[in-house]
């Protein structure tokens, strides 16, 4: 039995450890998986950011946006690597870890497969627990999986078993010890080519599996497909939409087809391609700073980012002061 001593010092530490999250606005993992599956029951439509580093976590947060989505193609991106799995899953909770510790509200990853079957599906889930993520979504294709917006005659989309895929559901499920841990189902029939019946198969299926929210994918300009799916879904269970190719569909639509939350997938991604881009090119071309310095962030901005003023003080306090 633990000495009353003992007791008290750990009632003490957690008390200091309370105040201090107080403090710093620092969130545990199951307040932001709470805040997830919030979200995603919400009868308000909801909106998640990409990000794909900690500082660009930290600014869409910032920002004012409830929640991040850790997207798989930008974290590749960000390593010069391509969309299929070719980083390892190791790597991609590395980079989640910093995310993670860079902010207070909900990551939702894009898990792509699971990196394999149920087996590695439902370690990814013990991994991303350790580190606060709070959920995952995973899509019906194979390992390694095929970027969705890819484009060409030669780009093949296979999907998995309906009946693999619901078994990797429960397994993740089965897996998690939060209650309110995520795991999104994304339904890639649309981008495959087949049609609204099989769309409505899969979702069902996964539904009854026990994901607890439905992502359904479309690549068309238009929202015909995700209309139509609403349409015939009904509000049975959330739903989730990317609408990156589709983006000039009023956003008003969305609430009105029963749409749960909005992702917009890779745009910080995009955005700092297409900036990066300029700035080498004018460095490049005219061999000074003068045109650039005006249009890039101060580096008092980025050390601010950093938490710079948080390390100053506890310089004082921790450091002998002569």
């Amino acid at each position: 039995m633990l000495s009353a001593r003992v007791l008290a010092r750990r009632s003490v530490a957690s008390a200091v450890f309370a105040r201090r999250a107080a403090a710093t606005g620092a969130v545990g993992a199951r307040e932001k998986t709470k805040a997830l599956r919030e979200m995603l029951n919400s009868s308000d439509l909801a909106f998640l950011m990409e990000a794909h580093n900690g500082l660009s976590a930290k600014i869409v947060e910032e920002t004012g946006f409830k929640g991040i989505w850790a997207s798989g193609l930008s974290i590749s991106a960000a390593m010069g690597v391509r969309d299929s799995n070719e980083a390892s899953y190791t790597q991609v909770l590395e980079v989640l870890e910093f995310m993670s510790d860079a902010t207070s509200v909900p990551i939702l990853l894009d898990g792509d497969t699971g990196y394999g079957n149920f087996n590695n599906a439902r370690r990814l889930i013990r991994k991303l627990e350790q580190r606060g993520i709070a959920g995952v979504c995973l899509e019906d294709k194979l390992f390694p999986k095929t970027n969705s917006l890819l484009e060409g005659s030669d780009i093949r989309q296979p999907l998995a078993d309906v009946d693999e895929f619901c078994y990797k559901i429960r397994a993740c499920k089965d897996t998690q010890s939060d209650p309110n841990f995520n795991v999104v189902a994304r339904v890639e029939a649309f981008i495959a080519g087949w049609g609204l019946e099989e769309a409505l198969k899969r979702a069902e299926a996964y539904r009854l599996a026990g994901a607890d929210a439905i992502l359904m994918h479309s690549k068309r300009g238009d929202p015909s497909e995700i209309e139509a799916f609403m349409t015939e879904w009904n509000n049975r269970h959330p739903v989730i939409i990317v609408p990156t190719k589709y983006y000039k569909t009023p956003t008003a639509d969305f609430k009105s087809w029963g749409v749960s939350t909005v992702i917009w997938a890779n745009h910080n991604m995009r955005a700092c391609v297409a900036a990066m881009q300029e700035t080498s090119r004018a460095i490049f071309e005219e061999q000074n700073l003068v045109s650039v310095e005006g249009k890039v962030a101060p580096v008092k901005e980025v050390f601010r980012l950093q938490g710079e003023a948080e390390l100053r003080e506890a310089e004082k306090k921790y450091l002998p002061q002569k």
